[in-house]
């Protein structure tokens, strides 16, 4: 129900935008653009499709792999505490907390390309437990929800971005970020686990979430000490975890005597069907984002904030300028990076709305668009309250965001 008024409000206020851009500023071409970035909205959806339909083969070749190894079996094991506690509608042993634990583990280590595969994958398990294909269930909300809230433990590609657009420290933001996109997630667990009913204080559930932030806090303070360690473990620790998870796949395989190759090819046949049904979802998330940024309504509405934060005798409004990239963030991944980098060429890389800019797109995940898709993969239609759980953890994120970037960056 709140995609469905969101999608439609957002070309409802392009509709009244670019109609007062016609009449009152007299702009004969807010129409051509706003009909152009419609059309080029769909393109884009397509291509990002068919980008998915070779990462959905390998990554779900490799899970298939995983799975007749005995892999992933052993993954569940090491969270089946946890994740029966937070998703007890799912049977013990069941293949998609294997999936999940996956999709959660390459998310927090930077690597989106890795971690929608697997998460569609457990989208899709998650489904055969659901009695209303079309509803979602509560184990589907605690998933999407936690997978929104963008925990990130390393974010390789906005260091990296950084680095190739010339900061003389690209791994500046690394701490912000950490600290930003734990407590959205943490207020995202919060929010679910209060609507599900879900005792958040049981022991079990404070081991594991206890560890992970001691693990988090421990980290921090050996990259605040040796800082020389960020930028390899940035650029070298995640992908090759990621690679000897692979490796651990297929050896487990080899000694299971699995035929690897056939069963990868058995896996990866899955991946054309689920990129298919994400099409339609997509197009129409990005058709409405497309619409709402051409008529010039985002950078009405950042204006607005500006005015009205002076109004009420806010004078420290610097991080405004950075705000398009938090607003722009829920909705489009590369649109937000597009608006990051375009604040660089602004402001500076390493100017605090540069690195403001950059600690937003680290802390805050593409909400809607994860909605879309992965509800869009197995057709469920009502969400619930998952969008709420979403936004929730984006807000959080975004005030963390700032607070601690005025901590770290303004002096």
């Amino acid at each position: 129900m709140l995609l469905n008024r969101l999608w439609i409000g957002m070309f409802l206020i392009a509709l009244v935008t670019g109609l007062s851009k016609l009449l009152f500023w007299h702009d004969l071409t807010i129409f051509e653009k706003m009909v152009t970035s419609l059309f080029d909205a769909a393109k884009s959806g397509f291509e990002i499709s068919l980008y998915f339909t070779g990462a959905l083969c390998l990554w779900l070749g490799f899970m298939k792999v995983g799975e007749e190894g005995g892999a992933i079996r052993i993954m569940t094991k090491l969270v089946s505490p946890l994740f029966s506690k937070l998703f007890p509608e799912v049977p013990k042993g069941h293949p998609a907390i294997g999936s999940m634990m996956m999709n959660i583990s390459a998310n927090m280590l930077g690597l989106d390309n890795a971690a929608t595969p697997m998460g569609l994958k457990a989208m899709k398990e998650l489904q055969t437990l659901n009695p209303k294909p079309d509803t979602a269930t509560n184990a589907q909300i605690m998933f999407l929800v936690l997978n929104a809230s963008g925990l990130t433990i390393i974010p390789i590609s906005i260091l990296s971005l950084r680095a190739t657009n010339g900061s003389a420290s690209p791994s500046e933001v690394f701490l912000p970020i950490l600290i930003a996109t734990f407590f959205a997630t943490l207020a995202a667990l919060i929010y679910v686990g209060i609507r599900q009913k879900i005792n958040l204080l049981n022991k079990v559930v404070l081991l594991y979430v206890g560890s992970l932030t001691a693990l988090i806090v421990g980290l921090l303070v050996l990259l605040y000490n040796h800082p020389q360690y960020i930028q390899p473990i940035s650029s070298v620790g995640s992908n090759l975890f990621l690679f000897l998870i692979i490796i651990f796949f297929i050896v487990l395989a080899i000694r299971s005597k699995v035929n690897v190759y056939d069963q990868f090819i058995e896996g990866a046949k899955g991946g054309f069907e689920v990129a298919i049904g994400i099409v339609p979802y997509l197009v129409a998330m990005l058709a409405a984002i497309a619409v709402f940024r051409s008529c010039g309504a985002l950078e009405a509405l950042i204006d607005g904030i500006k005015m009205g934060l002076v109004a009420i005798g806010v004078t420290a409004t610097q991080f405004v300028d950075a705000l398009p990239v938090a607003f722009m963030k829920p909705f489009s991944g590369s649109g937000a990076r597009a608006l990051m980098v375009e604040s660089w060429t602004t402001f500076g890389v390493d100017s605090f709305v540069g690195k403001l800019a950059a600690t937003f797109q680290g802390s805050t995940e593409t909400t809607f668009y994860v909605l879309a898709v992965y509800f869009g993969a197995v057709k469920v239609k009502h969400t619930r309250y998952a969008a709420m759980g979403g936004i929730i953890a984006d807000i959080v994120g975004v005030v963390t965001a700032i607070l601690v970037s005025y901590l770290f960056y303004a002096h």
